[in-house]
């Protein structure tokens, strides 16, 4: 029997963040009445992670549901809304919580119109879609947006899982999950890129001589923020900062294998990011403009012409 206040649950989508928050919300006590699952990837999710719990149709999903939970891409989110209105199957005083990062609830108006509770609920956590995702939402915190007398309810349904809400203005959703893509996306690029270049150069095993120092990195970071920088470009060494370059130059320009297009994003990476953090740098007085402008120079691809040397076109 369930508890006072226990919900009967619907997720939409068995990806990788549905079926564990799905999985959260019955280890809550709330019942998951039905699941939908297309792709053989996520019906092996939805028996793993939500067991005896029915693979189910969208619309009878919602018929059947007090709290649906809205698991599917970003961009899939609007048109799925839109269609279930059509249908006429949302239902007055049903919750709707959708985990997009993107969209607050404007994205839910249709369900506002139809008398439901829209919600949107995020988490910030990076999800493998297996049991091992229980304990990461414990140490998470999701990003909730909602009208402000319902702001409540999403943020009991966070708890409830064991994270931490954090309130999110519905005209800061994009900022806010361009900030967590931003953070956590392009480390996996940049780490696979340090990783890719140790490899061209013959290193075995580059993961366990990145780790310990990109651990270290990202601790310090997040605990000191910018003043944990450190290297050649926050010392100002452009001579050192000018061979980084030329050396994935080399690389990129090296023939006769198929990882050459990938050492050139490479190359175009490190200079975004070393012209990043030299313009940081100079903003905290680590050095001047003079020193911010010659490691601009350094990084300047060949055939791109330096300030003194542009004109107007006629």
């Amino acid at each position: 029997m369930m508890r006072p206040g226990r919900l009967g649950v619907g997720v939409v989508g068995a990806g990788k963040v549905g079926a564990v928050l799905g999985a959260a919300l019955r280890a809550a006590e709330h019942a998951v009445v039905g699941v939908s699952a297309v792709s053989e990837a996520s019906r092996d999710r939805a028996e793993a992670l939500l067991p005896g719990v029915p693979v189910l149709e969208i619309p009878d999903i919602v018929e059947r549901s007090e709290l649906v939970l809205l698991a599917v891409p970003d961009d899939a989110l609007a048109p799925l809304v839109e269609g279930l209105a059509k249908l006429g199957a949302w239902q007055a005083g049903q919750l709707v919580a959708h985990t997009s990062g993107r969209h607050g609830v404007g994205v839910l108006a249709p369900v506002r119109s139809a008398g439901a509770i829209p919600l949107a609920i995020h988490p910030a956590m990076t999800f493998t879609g297996m049991s091992l995702d229980l304990g990461r939402i414990l140490d998470c915190r999701f990003g909730v947006t909602a009208d402000p007398a319902m702001l409540p309810i999403a943020q009991a349904l966070v708890v409830e899982m064991g994270a931490e809400p954090v309130v999110i203005a519905e005209g800061d959703r994009v900022a806010y999950h361009a900030a967590l893509a931003h953070g956590s996306n392009h480390l996996v690029t940049l780490v696979a890129q340090a990783a890719e270049v140790l490899g061209r150069i013959g290193v075995d095993e580059p993961d366990r001589l990145l780790g310990p120092l990109l651990r270290a990195s990202l601790e310090n970071a997040l605990a000191a923020g910018e003043s944990a920088l450190t290297g050649p470009v926050a010392r100002g060494d452009i001579g050192t900062v000018a061979a980084h370059a030329e050396a994935l130059v080399e690389l990129a320009q090296e023939t006769g294998s198929a990882n050459d297009a990938g050492t050139a994003d490479i190359l175009e990476a490190y200079r975004a990011m070393a012209l990043a953090t030299a313009r940081r740098a100079e903003r905290r007085g680590l050095f001047g403009a003079d020193v911010r402008a010659r490691l601009e120079a350094a990084l300047r691809p060949e055939d791109e012409p330096g300030p003194e040397n542009a004109r107007e076109e006629p």
